[in-house]
């Protein structure tokens, strides 16, 4: 047993130095990785903040740093809704588009950011949606006009669409995109694999959470907007609530928590808030009700 032990030891002995070589070269191939990310992310840096400002933003009354400038921006939505309007079809019914158009400008000549010229479109589509694209384009589903039930719902609606876009919602998310693999570049070196899915896992729900708190904060400006356009901003609370029996009637799903949008009895309770001041004890148990569904 000892000389076997000795042979075996012996052995190591022998192919030390290769096995020594090879653990130096992946240090250094380890290092040359590490040196290359550092490298390539001075360079994307020195190309974001090339463009850098710090500008007030009306809308969230806070200084922001800025990455993209008002004509990269519409540039990039411009782009943008050329794709949305090659998969969907544009409703071209004069009445509705009207309609849209004529309350679109009377939230826009209220918001906080009048610098860029806002288009508003109606897509043929059944579903209750609508979205806002970088730089002012703005898109309501045929389904959603029809769902809504008075130009105060619609204006409320359109309202929280342009309050993405006075955010500069889309931007900030472009910029934490960038920031999110920046950091993942930083992490080529890591050697556990579990601490890189660790820290994607983290990343993901920072980003997430901010696109929850930009759902809520278009709310409060949709609030602000519409009545400061003439609307009733209570016709907010009717189309939030038509959007809950909708949803009511879809299978229960399980409790996820990589979620892009506020349960709804949040922006119930958020609109409420912002138009009375105060959350009644209704919406403190409807939420309640709402995570235990889901």
């Amino acid at each position: 047993m000892k000389m076997g032990r000795f042979y075996f030891l012996n052995g190591i002995g022998k192919y030390k130095k290769y096995f020594h070589a090879y653990t130096t070269e992946n240090r250094i191939v380890s290092h040359c990785r590490r040196r290359f990310s550092c490298i390539f992310l001075l360079t994307i840096l020195s190309l974001l903040f090339s463009g850098c400002a710090t500008e007030y933003n009306l809308a969230t009354e806070q200084e922001e740093v800025i990455l993209v400038s008002d004509d990269r921006e519409v540039r990039m939505g411009k782009s943008i809704s050329r794709a949305v309007e090659e998969r969907f079809k544009v409703l071209e019914d004069e009445r509705i588009k009207e309609r849209i158009n004529n309350i679109g400008e009377r939230i826009v000549n209220v918001c906080d950011r009048k610098d860029i010229i806002y288009h508003f479109k109606v897509l043929d589509e059944k579903d209750v949606n609508a979205m806002a694209l970088p730089g002012g384009y703005i898109y309501v589903n045929k389904g959603l006009i029809d769902k809504a039930g008075s130009d105060d719902e619609l204006a409320c609606v359109i309202a929280h669409e342009v309050g993405h876009v006075t955010a500069k919602h889309s931007v900030k998310k472009l910029q934490g995109a960038i920031g999110i693999n920046i950091l993942r570049i930083l992490m080529i070196g890591a050697e556990e694999s579990e601490t890189r899915e660790n820290a994607d896992i983290a990343l993901a729900e920072l980003f997430l959470a901010y696109s929850r708190e930009d759902e809520l904060f278009a709310d409060k400006l949709a609030v602000k907007y519409a009545k400061l356009a003439g609307y009733d901003p209570n016709a907010m609370l009717k189309f939030l609530n038509k959007l809950k029996d909708i949803q009511k009637k879809e299978p229960i799903r399980q409790l996820n928590y990589a979620r892009t949008h506020p349960y709804l009895s949040d922006r119930i309770a958020t609109v409420r808030m912002e138009i009375s001041g105060n959350m009644g004890y209704v919406d403190y148990i409807n939420k309640s009700k709402e995570f235990d569904k889901k």
